[in-house]
C-alpha cells in the first residue's frame, strides 16, 4: 500500500488500518493549504486499496485547531488581494473536508485534544468520532469574528439538528466529551488514561470487518437521506445481490455455523 509523508501530513499503515496523521503540532495541526492538500493526497492514495478503516488524528496536544490564521495573516501582508487569499485557503480547506466525507472507506476521527472550527468539521466529516475526556470540539468561528465555513452549515445540522447547530455556532461553545456524545457530535468519550486502548479496540473492530460489505453499507447510508424508503430497499437489494457471492459472506456463514469469530479478508 502507498505511503505519503509531507511536511504537514503523514499516511501510514498498520495492518488493516490506514492513518492520516496531521504533523504540524507547532501550529496545532491547523488546516493550512499544505495540510489540506496532504489530506486530499492521502485519501486519493488509498483508492484501489483494501484497508478496513481510515483513522484521522493529530500529533501533539491538538487534533486540529481549524483554519490556518497565521497563513491568512501572512497572505494579508502580501501583495495578493485579501479576498482572493482568504477564498483560496478556505476553498482548499473545504475541499479537504469534502474529500474526507466522500471517502469510500469507514473513517474514524481520533480526537485527543481541541478540534476547533474547521478542525471540528474535519472530525464530523468522519463516520465515527472518538474523544478523550479532555478533548473538545467546537465551531467557534464567531470567536474570531467570522461566519462559518468549510462545510459547517451542511455537516453540523445533519449531525445534531438545526436548533442545536445554531446554538453551537452562535455561542462558539467548545463542547467536552460527555456533552459531545449527548449532542451526537461524538460516538464515544474515554478517560484520558484509557483513551488509546479503548479507541484502538473500536478501530480494530471496524477495520477487521468485511471491508467490501462495510464500504457498500456506507455508500447505501449516504444515499439514504435523499431516497424514499422504497428506493432505499431497492438499492439495498441490488447491492446485497452483489455482496452475497463474496468470500467474506461465505466466511461469515461458515463462522456462524461453527460458532466462532469470522476472519474476513475484504473480498
Amino acid at each position: 500500500m502507498p505511503d505519503l509523508d509531507t511536511d504537514a501530513v503523514r499516511l501510514e499503515h498498520d495492518g488493516d488500518v490506514a492513518r492520516i496523521v496531521l504533523t504540524t503540532p507547532e501550529r496545532r495541526n491547523a488546516l493550512s493549504v499544505a495540510t489540506s492538500t496532504g489530506i486530499m493526497d492521502a485519501v486519493d492514495a488509498l483508492e484501489g486499496t483494501n484497508v478496513g478503516a481510515v483513522v484521522i488524528e493529530g500529533e501533539g496536544p491538538a487534533f486540529c485547531a481549524g483554519g490556518d490564521v497565521e497563513a491568512m495573516i501572512e497572505r494579508q501582508e502580501s501583495d495578493v488581494a485579501l479576498d482572493d487569499s482568504v477564498r483560496h485557503i478556505i476553498q482548499e480547506t473545504g475541499r479537504a473536508i469534502a474529500r474526507v466525507a466522500k471517502c469510500e472507506f469507514p473513517t474514524i476521527a481520533k480526537v485527543d485534544g481541541p478540534a476547533f472550527g474547521a478542525g471540528g468539521n474535519l472530525a464530523i466529516a468522519c463516520d465515527v468520532q472518538l474523544m478523550s475526556e479532555s478533548a473538545t470540539i467546537g465551531f467557534g468561528f464567531r470567536n474570531v469574528g467570522l461566519a462559518v465555513d468549510s462545510g459547517t452549515s451542511y455537516l453540523l445540522p445533519q449531525l445534531v439538528g438545526d436548533n442545536v447547530a445554531r446554538e453551537l455556532v452562535f455561542t462558539g461553545e467548545q463542547v467536552e466529551g460527555k456533552r459531545a456524545v449527548d449532542l451526537g457530535l461524538a460516538n464515544h468519550v474515554y478517560p484520558d488514561d484509557e483513551f488509546e486502548e479503548e479507541a484502538e479496540a473500536l478501530i480494530a473492530t471496524i477495520a477487521e470487518g468485511p471491508s467490501a460489505a462495510l464500504r457498500t453499507s456506507k455508500r447505501l447510508m449516504r444515499l439514504g437521506p435523499d431516497a424514499t424508503l422504497q428506493a432505499a430497499i431497492e438499492n439495498e437489494a441490488g447491492a446485497q445481490a452483489a455482496i452475497f457471492d463474496s468470500a467474506d459472506h461465505a466466511e461469515g456463514v461458515e463462522a456462524f455455523r461453527e460458532k466462532r469469530e469470522p476472519e474476513f479478508e475484504g473480498r
